[in-house]
Order: structure tokens, then C-alpha cells, then sequence
């Protein structure tokens, strides 16, 4: 027969009476409160004979009381924390797996890393901004925010997005150069004025991002994500670039009205006609935007990092855009300023004419059509300067105000409906262009993967 473990541990008579007497009590502590200093100070509102038993369990006054179980472990803990000499003594095992006392207090206990508090997040995160020129609706922007002690917000013109062609066509116009250059610059405003700055560079993401993250000692790298090939392969190169270096790139979706992990069907499955797209997404509910932050996380104080100028057309290789067309009126493009500011008063002065514009028609597309029959919205959302999300939004208040405006109910509705859902049709189409051109980036990008063996062997 096996010893008895706890026969061989010598202990006085007193712990053996306590140890009786552990046994009639319901609940038990299996170990010593870890705060010493709430032990002691418990343990200096006890008598001394409370505290300090005696040889003779008999002579003590007080034999007779009972101590729970867990003033009985604050004896321990006080007398050890007071002695120089280690107790030869062992605690009794708890059979008590709940006991309040068994872990430490949860107001003490240390709060596990919580992302949304900078101090446990990222050291600094790069904000690489693309197509999503906004601090409204900005998911990249808001997370690397609360993930991070700082920011370093970047825009990039990349020399492979201007020049030629191969088909001998300007990459980018300078209509469409001035109307990003302005962009830019009223970001860098709007950054400016939260507290941040927006640090602007000529050259290639892979390389320039790499030296920045690297100069402010960066962990990772937000950014929205884009569809068409030559913006996929940015990202593959950007994410090559970073990894190798240690750091994280995290990409977010924000291009369209409806979220891309929300839709009933995987990209590369979508159906390749409108109709069937719409009859698929036509329950999917809109994400509510993400409000835009009135104070943004300012640039690193490592690295000491310039925020640099706003290049000119020039400096892109691009002539300024002519500000009169050929038949001698003044060019349409010219008119048009870029930027999240001008997006926003565009969106309020197109709700506006909606409002005034009495109903058509039901059925008809001009119930709501703001300047020319047409919101003119395009190149802002293009850019990115105004959310699709936040125009719905905006735009479904407007139509439900006018529903609760109108002076009859019924046509007043009537009217507000066809506006909704011509703009969602509308809206519609962008999102279908965009997740197609992802379909179809995405099935060019496996080809490319494929080994030449795979073609071949099916001609066998």
C-alpha cells in the first residue's frame, strides 16, 4: 500500500485542529490571497489571538470559535509575509474550484490588449491612401486611428500611372491630373485641420512606403483595396515589399454601396449580367458609414519626416489643361474642383434641388435629377472624395424628409421612392462594373499563376 503523502509532512496540533474544522466548513480557499497588503490590513483589524494560535489549542480563550476558511488563509499570508524564516508548514488543498478569492480581483487583475486603446495597439501605422481621398466614411483611416499611437498618412503618384500607353493614350489626362491634384491637396487640409498632415511623394509604392515605414519605425500598413489589375498588382508588390521587412499591410473595402463580404455569392462566382446581379444583391443590406473622426493621430516624432510638396502638372510630365474648348466655350472639365469638400457641398446642393423638384411622373428617371438630369457626383466618388455609402445615406434622409414634408402624402412618397430608386440603380450599375472588373482581375491574376503545363496537357 502507498504512503499517505500527507502523513509524512509534519504539522502541530493547532493545524491539525484547523484542518478538522476546514472540513465542516461548505467553502474552502485553495490558495492565499495574492495582495499582500489587503491581507495585512485585514489581519491589523483581528485580535492577536485571532491571528497568532498557541501550542496548546486548549489554553487559548478563544479554542472555541470558529475562523472561515478564508480569514484562516489571511493568517497564513500575514504571518509568512512578516517572518524572515520560511513556514516548514504546507497549505491544505482547496476542493473549491469557484471560490471568489481563487483568482485575483478583476478591478486588479491587468486588462487583456485591447486594440482599440493605442496604448496596447500599434507603435505607428502608414495610412496609404488610393482611391478613397475622404476622412468621412474612411475605414482604414479610423482603424489605424484607434489601433495605433500614431499615424503617417501617405499619398503616392506612382510614374507608372502617367505617360503613354502602349496603345499611345495619356494614362492619365490633365483634366483628371488637376482634378486629383486638388484632391490631395484639400485631404492634406482636412488632415491638417484634425490634427495629422498627409506626407505626399513622387515614386513607386513598393519602394517609397518601405523607406517611410522603415524611417518611423512602422508595424503595418492600411489601405482600401482596388480592382482593376494594375492596382492589384500595386498591392501584391506592396505586400512582397513590406513582408519582407517584417511588417504587416492590411487592406480594407470601401469603394462600393455594397460591402463586398456581404454579398450572397463568392466574386468569382458572380453572375456576369447585370440582371442577375441585381436580383442577388437586391436584399443585402447597406452598411451604416463610419462617422468621420473629429481628431486623427499625428505623424511620428521618429524619423522626422517632411510631409513634402504637392507635385504640379509639370512635374508629372503633363501640359496644363486647356480651360476653353475647341467651338469656344469654356471646357465642362475645367469647371470641376476636386476634393471631399467640394464632394460634400455638391451632395448637399443635389439633396436640395431633389427636394424642390416637383414629381414627374411615377416611374419616370427625372423625378429626381438635380443639374442636367444627373447628380454630376461621378468624379468625386471616382476619386474617392464621397463615400457611395454616406451619398445613400444622405440621400434616403432627404427622400424621408420630403415624405414627411410633403402636404400630400401619397405623391410626395411616390416622388421621394422613384428618386431612391432611380440613385440606387445607379448606384447599382457602379457596383456591378467594379466587382466585375475584380472577377475578372482576379481569374487573369490565377492564369497568370498556372504552369504551362496545365494548358498544354489538356490539348493532349
Amino acid at each position: 500500500m502507498e504512503p499517505n503523502p500527507r502523513s509524512q509532512t509534519p504539522e502541530t496540533p493547532d493545524h491539525e485542529s484547523q484542518d478538522s474544522e476546514t472540513q465542516q466548513q461548505p467553502l474552502e480557499i485553495a490558495k492565499p490571497f495574492p495582495i499582500a497588503s489587503i491581507s495585512l490590513s485585514l489581519s491589523s483589524l483581528l485580535s492577536p489571538h485571532l491571528l497568532l494560535s498557541t501550542k496548546k489549542a486548549s489554553l487559548s480563550p478563544f479554542s472555541h470559535l470558529k475562523i472561515p476558511s478564508q480569514i484562516s488563509s489571511l493568517v497564513h499570508l500575514s504571518l509568512s509575509s512578516s517572518s524572515t524564516k520560511p513556514s516548514s508548514k504546507t497549505s491544505t488543498p482547496s476542493r473549491v474550484a469557484n471560490s471568489p478569492l481563487q483568482s485575483p480581483s478583476p478591478l486588479l487583475r491587468r486588462r487583456p490588449a485591447d486594440p482599440s486603446h493605442s496604448a496596447a495597439g500599434r507603435r505607428c501605422t502608414v495610412v496609404w491612401f488610393r482611391a478613397d481621398l475622404r476622412v468621412h466614411d474612411n475605414e482604414a483611416l479610423t482603424a489605424a486611428t484607434n489601433d495605433s499611437l500614431s499615424l503617417l498618412p501617405v499619398y503616392l503618384f506612382d510614374p507608372r500611372d502617367y505617360g503613354k500607353s502602349s496603345s499611345g493614350f495619356d494614362k492619365t489626362g490633365p483634366y483628371r491630373a488637376t482634378f486629383l491634384l486638388q484632391s490631395v491637396a484639400n485631404l492634406r487640409r482636412s488632415l491638417r485641420e484634425r490634427g495629422s498632415d498627409l506626407v505626399v511623394r513622387v515614386g513607386r509604392a513598393e519602394t517609397v512606403l518601405v523607406e517611410l515605414a522603415r524611417a518611423v519605425g512602422a508595424d503595418a500598413v492600411y489601405a482600401h483595396r482596388e480592382v482593376s489589375h494594375d492596382e492589384v498588382r500595386a498591392e501584391e508588390r506592396v505586400t512582397k515589399a513590406m513582408e519582407e521587412e517584417g511588417m504587416e499591410v492590411k487592406y480594407f473595402w470601401g469603394s462600393t454601396l455594397y460591402h463586398i463580404d456581404d454579398l450572397p455569392f463568392e466574386v468569382e462566382q458572380m453572375p456576369s449580367n447585370y440582371g442577375g446581379f441585381r436580383e442577388k444583391v437586391q436584399r443585402v443590406a447597406v452598411r451604416k458609414t463610419i462617422e468621420a473622426l473629429d481628431q486623427i493621430k499625428g505623424l511620428p516624432s521618429r524619423g522626422d519626416v517632411d510631409p513634402g510638396e504637392i507635385p504640379s502638372l509639370v512635374d508629372l510630365g503633363l501640359n496644363p489643361a486647356p480651360t476653353m474648348s475647341l467651338d469656344g466655350k469654356p471646357s465642362m472639365n475645367a469647371s470641376l474642383v476636386g476634393g471631399e469638400t467640394e464632394a460634400l457641398e455638391r451632395l448637399k446642393k443635389f439633396a436640395a434641388e431633389c427636394r424642390a423638384q416637383p414629381n414627374k411622373g411615377e416611374g419616370t428617371r427625372d423625378s429626381i435629377y438635380g443639374a442636367n438630369f444627373s447628380c454630376k457626383i461621378s468624379p468625386w466618388l471616382a476619386m474617392g472624395c464621397l463615400s457611395p455609402r454616406f451619398m445613400y445615406e444622405d440621400l434616403k434622409k432627404t427622400a424621408t424628409s420630403a415624405i414627411s414634408a410633403s402636404s400630400t402624402p401619397k405623391t410626395g412618397a411616390a416622388a421621394a421612392d422613384n428618386g431612391m430608386n432611380w440613385l440606387i440603380f445607379e448606384l447599382l450599375w457602379r457596383d456591378f462594373f467594379r466587382f466585375i472588373t475584380k472577377k475578372y482581375s482576379s481569374i487573369k491574376k490565377k492564369i497568370e499563376a498556372e504552369p504551362a503545363t496545365a494548358c498544354t496537357s489538356a490539348l493532349v
